[in-house]
């Protein structure tokens, strides 16, 4: 199939920034589930707020805008009424490090039969460039104009710790293998999460 039979052209353009690595992650999501061979109704796709979050109502799945970080909450009662649905939860550092941190930890503690896939820029990007809880210690931001004095999470670590059964990670730049780890992610029976570094050119990138 094409990629147009899995999106939404009515709502393109999309609102991304020329380099943004999101539609990579996009297009690699839309990949992965056609090698499954997954059929889209039987798909829910659930996401929160920021440029991340914009995947949901361009993909032609089953699909949760909700509010900023309950993403998951929204997503674990889909999976608790209609267990059968494969359900995939697009969601950015800060939709899900922060506000989403408390839902994103016990998704993981309960092992919900969940695939989170974080695009994790670094950055608060839709907001204007705030620092958010993967920005490096001592990175510039504009709410950290002399440098970031707190410390990251590392995701990988994180959700190991918080009992995900499936936790991997990739880049925009490693396209073929990202597509891999999310079939993996998507088939594996039990939470999964996805970190992606992907780029954000207007506010990190030129920091």
């Amino acid at each position: 199939m094409a990629v147009r039979d899995y999106i939404r052209e009515r709502f393109f353009p999309h609102i991304w920034c020329p380099g943004c690595g999101h539609g990579t992650v996009m297009s690699s999501m839309i990949r992965a589930i056609e090698n499954l061979g997954i059929g889209k109704n039987d798909i829910v796709v659930a996401s929160g707020i920021g440029c991340s979050s914009r995947i949901c109502g361009y993909l032609d799945f089953h699909s949760l805008h909700t509010i900023h970080g309950r993403a998951l909450a929204f997503a674990t009662g889909v999976k608790l009424s209609r267990p059968e649905l494969t359900l995939i939860v697009p969601m950015g550092d800060g939709d899900a490090f922060a506000i989403g941190g408390n839902h994103l930890i016990h998704a993981a503690r309960r092992n919900i039969d969940i695939t989170a896939i974080i695009m994790n820029n670094n950055i608060y990007g839709m907001t204007g460039g705030q620092y958010s809880p993967s920005t490096g210690y001592g990175d510039f931001a504009t709410t950290a104009p002399y440098g970031n004095i707190d410390q990251s999470f590392d995701l990988v670590k994180l959700a190991l710790g918080a009992g995900a059964s499936f936790v991997a990670r990739s880049t925009t730049y490693h396209v073929t293998s990202m597509i891999e780890i999310l079939e993996k992610a998507i088939t594996h029976k039990g939470f999964s999460v996805v970190d992606i570094l992907s780029q954000c050119p207007t506010y990190f990138g030129r920091k």
